[in-house]
Parts: C-alpha cells; sequence; structure tokens
C-alpha cells in the first residue's frame, strides 16, 4: 500500500458558510470537495493548505487547528501497480481578508461560499457531507 500525503482545508465564514470547489480531475472530477491535494515533499502541512488554498480559491489564509484525518483509497496510480491511499489531513483555515473574493483554479473548476443546506444540495465526493457532519463543523463556536 503506498500512502500519499494530502490536506484539505475547511474554510469558514463569520456566518457559517464554508469554501467548496468544484474539482476538475481525479478523484471526484466535477464534484464539490473542500479545498486541499497533495503535499509536495520537503513541504510542511500548513504550508500545503496555504499552496492548495490559494492555488484553488485565490485565498490566503490562516491555517488553524486540524479538524479531522480521513483516508482514500484511490486504486493504483500509473506508475505504480500497488494499491495507493491518501492519507488527508483536514484543518480549519480563516481567509485573512474576509472580503476577498473567490477566483477558481489550478484544478478547480469553480469555488463558492455554501451554507449546510446548498452543500446538501450539491454532487460532492464521496462522504464529504457526512464527514463534516461528524467532525462538528457546523456547530456554531467550532473553530
Amino acid at each position: 500500500m503506498q500512502y500519499i500525503p494530502c490536506v484539505g482545508a475547511v474554510i469558514r465564514s463569520g456566518d457559517g458558510r464554508i469554501v467548496v470547489v468544484r474539482r476538475s480531475t481525479a478523484p471526484a472530477a466535477g464534484m464539490w470537495s473542500v479545498p486541499g491535494g497533495r503535499v509536495e515533499p520537503d513541504e510542511s502541512l500548513a504550508d500545503a493548505i496555504r499552496r492548495e488554498v490559494r492555488e484553488e480559491t485565490g485565498l490566503e489564509v490562516e491555517v488553524g487547528e486540524v479538524v479531522g484525518r480521513i483516508e482514500l483509497d484511490v486504486g493504483a496510480s500509473s506508475d505504480n501497480l500497488s494499491a495507493v491511499r491518501y492519507a488527508v489531513t483536514d484543518f480549519y483555515a480563516t481567509p485573512l481578508d474576509p472580503a476577498a473574493p473567490l477566483v477558481a483554479g489550478d484544478d478547480a473548476l469553480d469555488a463558492r461560499w455554501v451554507t449546510k443546506a446548498e452543500l446538501a444540495d450539491l454532487p460532492t465526493s464521496p462522504g464529504l457531507t457526512e464527514t463534516l457532519a461528524e467532525w462538528g463543523i457546523w456547530a456554531s463556536g467550532r473553530r
């Protein structure tokens, strides 16, 4: 089993919305998820969060505490026939400029702020809405 370190960002607004991006690449191409991706060699998890969020949303963020961890099976990689699993650590993140516009980029087709109800109506990556609910990200006062 090959483990690939990845990060995700739960970026929350003061009114309880979160940022989601529509992915253009596998896994979950065309589906909505939190911004994130692979950690580059010699990159810290916090640096990876800042880079991925900037590339996918245009936002500069302050990285907060760990929200949770998940592992995602993604099959075999193209250069290795062994099974691949993404080891994802998700963090809370806060925009340095809360008024900054979202600008989708890199492997994101779109980026938007959504409420819990709006997210429920979007096609999301497998398990996203359930995992966010289990982690309590919609609870008031949770940061």
